[in-house]
């Protein structure tokens, strides 16, 4: 009897895992959502919107995006995290994802709530100032700002936490220079700032920046990524003008809810970096100013692993805590 009960059990056990199997190389079988956790027209929503293109193509399935603006990111985060783990919900993640926990005392999900599938694109973040800054570069820059006396000068933000928060915080840390923080609602909230002279400086992802610097409505002083911006070659890196401490982005990554088979994370994962890897979607992004990624997930992993110790740090020597 009991010899009976373990082969049914064994049967059905079979019966489950052959299902389960079944059921992955049927993945995707109807649309699939990215969620953006920003409102539209931003570098991440652009950046989603590209990458759902490529990778929809390639799975047959439509790629819904769905903007949850909110909380430095957490209604989005915490959306996905919530949602069920089937391989049909994914969040367009940021530098949010790694420091609202280094940030926030309570958090509605945890941060192994959301496992990483595969990084998208980076925007580099561009350091700009207004036209009346007697500043063309680094150096310059520095000099004006210590010569204002203490306090320094304003640098304005797109809140707490935020990847210009932490370029405001790296300057001061590798030059020795001050700045009262102005936080603003949003980044083109705080690029306007600087255009209408309000603020003498700030920095952006190149996405927003590029067409001002372009028309001449601000000046770029360095980028902050490892490599100079493919759509504004002539403009150095900090590193390139001996500040190799200032170095951020505005990322963009895949993430999926904690439980997504990891048969469906894989595939997610080779889909994106071919769709990346295409000419369609490099002279979609690259002209923006947005240079695409992609990598494995244990690249992703270990690139938020990082991000995560490196910007704690900072952040605690900071004091950036929004509670």
């Amino acid at each position: 009897m009991r010899i009976a009960r373990r082969i049914v059990i064994s049967m059905t056990t079979c019966w489950l895992l052959g299902a389960a199997a079944a059921a992955h190389a049927d993945w995707p079988d109807h649309a699939i959502r990215f969620i953006v956790p920003f409102g539209a027209g931003g570098a991440n929503d652009l950046i989603a919107r590209v990458a759902a293109d490529g990778v929809a193509s390639r799975l047959k399935q439509p790629i819904i995006i769905e903007n949850r603006p909110g909380a430095g990111t957490m209604v989005g985060a915490e959306y996905v995290a919530r949602s069920k783990p089937d391989g049909y919900t994914f969040l367009i993640g940021s530098s949010g994802v790694v420091t609202n926990s280094l940030l926030h005392a309570k958090m509605p999900y945890a941060d192994g709530d959301l496992v990483p599938v595969g990084m998208i694109a980076v925007a580099p973040s561009v350091i700009i100032v207004n036209p009346s800054v007697p500043a063309s570069n680094l150096k310059e820059f520095i000099a004006y700002a210590k010569a204002q006396g203490t306090g320094g000068i304003n640098f304005s933000t797109a809140g707490t936490g935020s990847t210009p928060h932490f370029v405001a915080e790296m300057l001061k840390e590798a030059a020795g220079i001050e700045f009262t923080i102005i936080p603003f609602k949003s980044g083109q909230d705080s690029v306007n700032a600087v255009i209408g002279n309000n603020v003498p400086a700030t920095s952006e992802a190149s996405i927003v920046v590029i067409p001002q610097i372009k028309g001449g409505k601000v000046k770029a002083i360095a980028d902050t990524y490892t490599r100079r911006i493919s759509a504004l070659p002539e403009l150095k890196t900090a590193a390139e003008q001996g500040y190799p401490g200032i170095n951020i982005g505005h990322w963009a990554g895949l993430y999926a809810p904690k439980g997504t088979p990891p048969a469906i994370i894989d595939r997610m994962n080779r889909e994106l970096q071919a769709a990346l890897n295409s000419k369609q979607t490099i002279d979609r992004l690259v002209p923006q100013g947005i240079e695409p990624a992609g990598g494995s997930v244990q690249e992703f992993v270990k690139f938020i692993e990082a991000e995560r110790a490196r910007l704690g740090a900072l952040a605690k020597k900071a004091g950036m805590r929004e509670d």
